[in-house]
């Protein structure tokens, strides 16, 4: 494994792409990973943080770690209060294809982490806003390169069509996810002995699988209060034109969430991973966020065969469905066509129904009871009280 120096501040992008390279590595000896059981006896520090600078330090792993198209996989992690975990999962895309995977025609998903660095996003990473309620956490944000929502295990070999000038040709695809995640829950798991409270959560196509993360952080700590909160991915009600069984060995990797098995591949859809993971885990607190008309959910169920005018239909019935089964899930639902809110500045601006996003995410994080919320007027984003 190989700790970098931090990196130099650069925007993070939530969907496609982000900005900055990674600065030479430097000696990680102290920092390489130790397994940890429940059934061994934990040190008696909480954390063991040496080898760490201060800010965000990025970890090259190895391994079986790569990104999509044979590159370097690395994760970042911030010192904070050992006893405080955030494990972020970054969006960035999908593809299942060769239309939407050939990286020299516009991928709808993010390639590689040649310009990812989180030092410079907004949001629940603007630790100098002072209502910030993970601001002093210990933070292991993990960028996504590998176009099959973090859960992926397998290599394809896809298609590519011919069309203008573009010759016809094959397209090799490494669909790590899974991987590239288990480097950064093991370096956590060797790392943090005693957290008290874990917040796991995750935009867009990060947001989909932090589900099952949660219920493998719970296992990890059962004394742990966990917590879950899904940004921007709730609208998703399956994909006519691809399988994620098939394509990326979804159903595999969560094999441990037993409620999988029971959904055929040609039904399963992503909000089955709440039921199944609270199945596993019925102790963890389970949110989501959304933007009623999300025009990034809306051009990827169009990408996957299913278009559809408005989200909202689909969105509504996936927060039934969901809350039918797992009574304490709470959600927050604000209008407009904004793609995700944990690194934007609205996190501090929004207002829905008289409730402001960021006490509710509060509440959420520290088990204080929270409300459903859901926006009126859902064609519309929501005004800031100063913009009154």
């Amino acid at each position: 494994m190989t700790l970098l120096r931090p990196l130099g501040l650069l925007l993070v992008t939530i969907m496609l792409a982000a900005c900055g390279e990674a600065p030479a590595p430097v000696d990680s000896a102290s920092t390489q990973p130790t397994q940890t059981s429940q059934a061994v006896a934990q040190p008696a520090e909480p954390a063991d943080f040496s080898g760490l600078m201060a800010g965000w330090n990025a970890i090259a792993p190895g391994g079986d770690t790569i990104c999509s198209d044979g590159s370097e996989f690395r994760f970042y992690v911030k010192q904070g209060d050992p006893h405080k975990l955030m494990f972020y999962l970054e969006g960035g895309g999908a593809c299942w294809e060769g239309g939407n995977c050939d990286p020299d025609i516009q991928p709808s998903y993010q390639v590689n982490l040649s310009n990812t660095d989180p030092s410079r996003a907004h949001g629940i990473l603007a630790f100098d806003q002072v209502t910030n309620p993970v601001a002093d956490f210990t933070m292991v944000y993990v960028p996504y390169c590998s176009a099959d929502v973090h859960l992926g295990d397998s290599e394809q070999h896809y298609q590519m069509p011919a069309f203008d000038d573009h010759a016809a040709h094959d397209l090799h695809i490494r669909h790590s996810g899974w991987a590239n995640a288990k480097a950064a829950l093991d370096w956590t798991y060797g790392h943090l002995f005693d957290p008290q409270t874990v917040f796991v959560t995750g935009s867009s196509a990060g947001s989909i699988p932090s589900p099952f993360y949660a219920v493998k952080l719970a296992e990890q700590y059962p004394n742990a209060d966990v917590v879950q909160l899904g940004d921007a991915s709730g609208g998703y009600r399956g994909f006519a034109n691809f399988n994620p069984y098939d394509v990326w060995n979804l159903d595999d990797v969560v094999s441990d969430l037993s409620f999988i098995e029971t959904v055929p591949a040609d039904t399963f859809s992503f909000h089955h991973l709440y039921l199944g993971a609270a199945q596993a885990n019925p102790t963890i607190r389970f949110a989501s966020y959304d933007n009623a008309e999300d025009e990034t959910q809306k051009q990827f169920l169009a990408l996957g065969g299913t278009p559809t005018e408005s989200l909202q239909p689909l969105l509504s019935e996936n927060l039934m469905e969901i809350s039918e089964a797992i009574p304490d899930f709470r959600f927050y639902v604000a209008g407009g066509d904004m793609h995700t809110i944990l690194l934007r500045p609205e996190v501090y601006t929004y207002v829905v129904d008289g409730v402001r996003f960021v006490d509710w995410l509060a509440g959420l994080i520290n088990n204080i009871p929270v409300t459903n919320v859901m926006c009126e007027d859902c064609s519309v984003a929501p005004v800031s009280p100063a913009q009154r």
